[in-house]
């Protein structure tokens, strides 16, 4: 919210009031011009300070202008309530300056006051037509207010007024999103990336937001033309890949972070472990060799290890395993002792497992145990 601009309006017509002292206070200083400097140049507290040595008894204090400063300090010093609270009081000693309202609109839309926030806009009068953060203000509160065509028939009049300010354009995407008019928010989201020379921010916004409706061909279309234009982008990158994680799409995913850990090697980690899931091990094998965080990569390589059933060279990893704290993770511990099972050192494999003592763990150790037991009466059943 722009609150200088309003500031500087309600400040300036403040100072112009044609309410005055009628004689100077007692210390000499008018605390109320000293304030609306403090003000001018940004410093919300010294103004306050100021504002808190002024006489309210005195009856020839200008009541209107103090509230009004006052508000405008607290509104500086992000104190809405008590912000609200001094507005309220501005009017109510006779401030009538419509500019007053922008400011308590701000009030209650920062807390979020929304019905207030449209009767106060209301009271603004022709503000709210040259002010396009009021109007967005408007139609987000009646948004807020559940009154879907007030708050649309209030983005359609910032278009109207303010036609190349795109904010209202944009908001109305969402909101159609958010209505399931999901053709009516493509076409609407679109126009507006193509007009509105969008941001990256912008596309991964709307893309998200189809995302999360569970639009995934429409969220990739935007998507990919992102990822077209903003090819260094991270964020883009990555939403796409979950995008087509969603789909269950475990190649193309993995395929766009590994393009994307070129310029951020921490991807590597994650695009590795999608090839893993993938089923293409080799692959995730590759990536994990350049993976720089030694647990993740640790980890991640004795899993695809046990994937390519190379098990002599996930038992050997035992070592780095102890080095790096990993054999505190059971999990960790469980595929060790299943690597030692499964090259038939039944010594080492029972010494993890006596470790175990999460349950589902336990219950999966205590099969192998049994196996182990067969293999030695009868070894021939494990060949």
């Amino acid at each position: 919210m722009n609150y200088r601009i309003f500031f500087i309006t309600v400040l300036l017509l403040s100072c112009c009031s044609n309410f005055s002292w009628a004689k100077e206070p007692k210390d000499g200083i008018d605390h109320i011009e000293l304030a609306a400097v403090m003000l001018r140049d940004g410093h919300h507290d010294r103004a306050l300070l100021a504002l808190q040595s002024v006489d309210l008894e005195d009856k020839k204090v200008d009541l209107a202008r103090f509230y009004t400063l006052q508000g405008l300090t607290y509104m500086g010093l992000n104190d809405l309530e008590a912000a609200k609270g001094s507005l309220q009081l501005a009017i109510k000693n006779g401030q009538n300056d419509p500019a007053i309202y922008v400011h308590l609109a701000q009030s209650y839309f920062g807390l979020k006051d929304y019905q207030n926030t449209v009767d106060a806009i209301q009271k603004a009068g022709n503000q709210v037509n040259t002010n396009p953060t009021l109007l967005s203000m408007k139609a987000e509160s009646y948004w807020h207010l559940q009154d879907v065509g007030a708050a649309i028939n209030a983005l359609n009049e910032g278009q109207r007024l303010f036609p190349t300010d795109f904010r209202f354009q944009k908001r109305q995407v969402f909101y159609f999103v958010e209505l399931g008019l999901y053709q009516e928010a493509v076409r609407l989201g679109r126009d507006f990336l193509k007009r509105s020379e969008a941001s990256a921010a912008d596309y991964i916004a709307l893309g998200n937001a189809l995302r999360m409706s569970k639009e995934y061909a429409e969220a990739l279309n935007i998507l990919e033309v992102a990822r077209l234009q903003f090819p260094d982008n991270e964020m883009v990158a990555k939403l796409l890949a979950h995008t087509y994680l969603d789909q269950g799409k475990l190649n193309s995913a993995a395929f766009i972070l590994e393009q994307a850990a070129l310029l951020n090697p921490k991807l590597q980690a994650e695009a590795a472990e999608l090839y893993r899931r993938a089923g293409r091990f080799h692959v995730a094998l590759t990536l994990n060799e350049s993976i720089n965080d030694q647990k993740v990569k640790l980890k991640q390589r004795l899993s695809i290890l046990l994937a390519l059933k190379r098990f002599e060279g996930a038992a050997n990893m035992e070592a780095s395993l102890y080095r790096t704290g990993l054999l505190e993770d059971q999990d960790v511990r469980y595929a060790l002792a299943y690597a030692y099972f499964s090259n038939r050192r039944f010594p080492q494999a029972a010494k993890h497992l006596d470790h175990l003592t999460n349950a589902e763990l336990f219950r999966k150790g205590t099969e192998l145990r049994r196996l182990m037991e067969i293999c030695k009466d009868e070894p021939w059943q494990c060949t």
